[in-house]
């Protein structure tokens, strides 16, 4: 059973507990294979990150929905597990082909939601997240998918990902007219390179009680040693994607990251971790591990905060955005 002294927190407004790492499963099929993926599922919950985050599209290397399918497997492989653990997925990205495979429709809603409960194995799930905002179907519509959902047991709460600050507050506007809790959480890109949401994401979900989980939080592996990585010749995730595209950009601040790290005698993707988990307003960070150690890591970041010193130098290598904090006085002069 999980560790009862990790940290927990709710999820925003909610009585919902989660840990404040949460594991991402998106390496699982094709990244991470099923032998692999399992112990990582057991390390992580043996040591209390028992917040489990995947999408009904993850595993798309094999097959979209293969990540849910690898998940259900091990749930059902020991009836506990379940209750030991807070489910989250994802709806909204193309699953399919059809014109009805993706988006916020009712339909569409309903009928992923259906899917994933048979490849994850479970009755309910506790975070139905939208993956993407879906400007071209009313809230409403949504809403009522949702709300029925909620009343037929299949999900707890609900979840956005990749909403704007502006999306939010037109999301939990029309929950409320509908007398609907409306958005739990928000799923957004950010790190020190991405510091965007410091302007309108999480003001807008703080001041609707939404909890904030950082996904990305090193970057695809940019802030996780990439340059003493390549050296080596032992970089994998940090060798491509968004890691790959922005190094060129930002490689002498990358460069000066990892002096201030070896100065600390600590991981670069420790601290990188560490800064995410020590932002105002963020609730959760999914990692991705790959391996047990870089679980290890990610929990020695939770129990090592940065002190304000350290910050105040991470800030001078990657700055915020204009002035800092939130609009519109970050750009006002």
């Amino acid at each position: 059973m999980p560790h009862q002294n990790t940290p927990h927190t709710r999820l925003g407004r909610t009585g919902l507990r989660v840990s404040r790492l949460c594991l991402g499963t998106v390496n699982f099929g094709g990244r991470v294979e099923e032998p692999e993926a399992r112990t990582l599922l057991d390390h992580a919950l043996d040591h209390g990150v028992d917040f489990v985050d995947t999408a009904d599209m993850y595993g798309w290397r094999v097959h979209k929905g293969f990540t849910e399918e690898m998940i259900g497997r091990w749930l059902g492989d020991s009836p506990s597990r379940r209750d030991a653990v807070v489910l989250a997925t994802k709806v909204g990205n193309p699953v399919g082909s059809g014109p009805n495979d993706e988006g916020l429709s009712a339909r569409h809603i309903i009928s992923a939601c259906d899917a994933s409960l048979r490849r994850l194995r479970t009755d309910w799930i506790d975070l139905y997240q939208m993956h993407r905002m879906d400007p071209g179907v009313p809230w409403d519509e949504v809403w009522q998918a949702m709300e029925t959902l909620t009343a037929q047991g299949k999900i707890r709460y609900v979840g956005a990902s990749n909403f704007s600050g502006w999306g939010l507050v037109s999301a939990q506007e029309a929950a409320r007219r509908r007398g609907f809790p409306g958005l739990a959480s928000e799923q957004c890109l950010y790190n020190l390179l991405v510091r965007h949401p410091e302007l309108e994401t999480v003001p807008a979900a703080s001041a609707y009680g939404i909890g904030v989980l950082v996904w990305s939080p090193l970057h695809g592996g940019l802030l996780s040693g990439v340059l003493r990585k390549r050296a080596e010749g032992t970089a994998v995730k940090s060798a491509q994607g968004r890691a790959d595209s922005a190094l060129p950009i930002h490689r002498n601040a990358v460069e000066e990251f990892e002096g201030l790290c070896a100065e600390l005698d600590r991981d670069p993707a420790e601290v990188g971790l560490a800064w995410a988990l020590a932002r105002p307003g963020v609730t959760s960070v999914v990692i991705g591990p790959r391996t047990p150690a870089h679980v290890d890591g990610a929990l020695r970041a939770l129990a090592e905060p940065l002190d304000t010193a350290v910050l105040a130098r991470l800030d001078s290598l990657f700055p915020p955005v204009g002035r800092g904090g939130p609009a519109p006085d970050a750009w006002l002069g």
